[in-house]
């Protein structure tokens, strides 16, 4: 079976392009906060965005394969697009309501001495316009190396 220059490379490419963005998430917190957190790897949100790297990856290694102005392209882009304003507009509108909403029912008990469980919305759940900017470079980054650096490694070693 054939792996380069096909719909497997692009879809190892997405795919490990957002793995790779997971596992950086869970490194950065083990440097900022000196102990590992592997609820970190499935957790949405943060940096890098994984959503942006898969997606970038996936319509990059479309384009080396198929070509920039192919319809498959098109179609990989749009969707990267979409995924991406999703990330850093509605998911991270509803992150911000979410923690708006825990912090409200936080002084709502804390003033009426009730001590009702409650469960706590998640909050992160977007990114910043950063965070999906480095997500999208770091997939475009990963198709590029998926892509070249096989042939790169077989016709200099």
């Amino acid at each position: 079976m054939h792996f380069f220059n096909t719909g497997m490379e692009a879809l190892f490419s997405g795919v490990f392009a957002a793995f790779l963005a997971q596992v950086l998430k869970v490194v950065a917190y083990y440097i900022t906060h000196k102990k590992l957190n592997f609820k970190m790897f499935t957790t949405t949100g943060g940096m890098p965005s994984s959503h942006s790297a898969g997606t970038v990856g996936l319509a990059t290694s479309v384009g080396l394969i198929a070509g920039w102005s192919s319809i498959s392209f098109a179609i990989a882009a749009s969707f990267s697009i979409v995924v991406m304003h999703d990330a850093a507009g509605l998911r991270r509108a509803a992150g911000k309501t979410a923690a708006t909403l825990n912090r409200l029912i936080q002084e709502i008990t804390e003033h009426t001495n009730e001590i009702k469980p409650h469960e706590v919305l998640k909050e992160l759940l977007g990114h910043t316009p950063k965070e999906v900017f480095f997500g999208a470079l770091f997939g475009f980054s990963i198709a590029f190396l998926v892509h070249y650096l096989p042939f790169y490694l077989y016709h200099h070693f």
